[in-house]
């Protein structure tokens, strides 16, 4: 998170976005496979809904372009930026 939050940050201050907060949480995803590796890893970059993986899961589908906007400058983001800047591990 270290390497990436700040380039989200900037990503969602490019398109206008509100910035994102971090927020450290417990729980497991696939992020943490490659964090543990020592890869530079953002979670929590998916749908916004609620109810995971209940009967009443949902996603907010208003929220679904926001979302692939900010991943979109997000990685445009990191792809510009030069080898051994702040994008590597």
């Amino acid at each position: 998170m270290a390497t990436l939050f700040p380039l989200a940050l900037e990503a969602a201050a490019r398109i206008g976005q509100p910035v994102p907060a971090g927020v450290a949480v417990g729980g497991g995803s696939d992020g943490n496979f490659t964090a543990a590796i020592g890869v530079p890893t953002l979670d929590g970059l998916g749908a916004v809904g609620g109810g995971a993986h209940a009967d009443h899961e949902h996603v907010l589908v208003d929220t679904l372009v926001p979302r692939a906007e900010l991943l979109a400058a997000l990685i445009s983001l990191a792809v510009a930026a030069p080898r051994g800047s702040r994008t590597d591990p």
